[in-house]
């Protein structure tokens, strides 16, 4: 899947610190009462760390921009390319940011067959399920994670999914957010042109919504572009097609626009 041309705004670079690295020097502090949380571990992180709102609320693109430069290295276009699909997810009028709990909202990014939530037909697509986690993390065999075992746990949770909710279905932006999530944890935690990830770090991030920094993790020393994330989703959908030996599993496709969301 190759993205297309975005919009760029004007936002100020902001500079990573080394002291970052340090696990005591990296403030973490868990969503409060009034804090709000959503179905995605690494935007959770993010906010329990402070790079962006710990209130998970009135997250703005300069907010998303700035966030995921300083926390992971990822460039400034890739970064307004997830922030104007977050936005979509707001149901205001016009709106121009977005909470984690927008996220929440099902078939626009949300979707079935997550790797850590049960599916929106179960009741709650948004909070850490261990059995669900515990299948994903049962294809990744090895202390190092590989495309082909991401791409196996998650054709995995694909398959359980299609197996036991009668609703079960993508939209078409869901199928590519689906296969991003993989895709993401394996360029963001681990080598991007390898294609390796150490599994450890991975189970952390997704387990405590804090990045691994204890277990040795850094901030990536090389910019994540538009470019390197589209390249691992295509490797992680030829992965798929190697497991499944090239047969396509039919998925419902559910329109994005039309439907109940919450």
């Amino acid at each position: 899947m190759k993205f297309g041309v975005f919009t760029v705004i004007s936002v100020a670079p902001v500079l990573a610190h080394p002291s970052w690295y340090h696990p005591s020097s990296l403030p973490w502090a868990p969503s409060g009462p009034n804090d709000v949380r959503g179905p995605c571990p690494m935007l959770n992180t993010l906010a329990n760390h402070g790079f962006l709102p710990h209130s998970g609320k009135g997250i703005s693109a300069v907010d998303t921009v700035n966030a995921l430069n300083s926390a992971l290295n990822i460039n400034q276009s890739l970064a307004q390319f997830l922030f104007d699909n977050a936005v979509t997810t707001n149901p205001a009028p016009n709106a121009t940011t977005f909470s984690l709990e927008n996220l929440d909202r099902h078939d626009i990014l949300e979707h079935d067959a997550s790797l850590s939530r049960a599916d929106y037909y179960f009741g709650d697509d948004h909070t850490f399920n261990q059995t669900v986690f515990d299948e994903t993390r049962s294809y990744w065999t090895k202390p190092i994670i590989d495309v082909q075992a991401g791409a196996n746990a998650r054709l995995a949770r694909v398959r359980t999914s299609n197996a036991t909710n009668p609703t079960f279905g993508f939209s078409q932006l869901g199928t590519e957010f689906s296969v991003g999530e993989t895709a993401a944890y394996i360029i963001v935690l681990g080598d991007k042109t390898a294609g390796l990830v150490n599994r450890s770090f991975v189970e952390y991030l997704f387990n405590h919504e804090r990045l691994p920094t204890e277990l040795g993790w850094q901030r990536p020393t090389d910019q994540i572009t538009t470019s390197d994330l589209s390249n691992m989703i295509d490797r992680v959908v030829n992965a798929s097609s190697n497991a499944s030996g090239g047969a396509a599993l039919k998925v419902r496709q559910v329109d994005a626009h039309s439907g109940f969301h919450r």
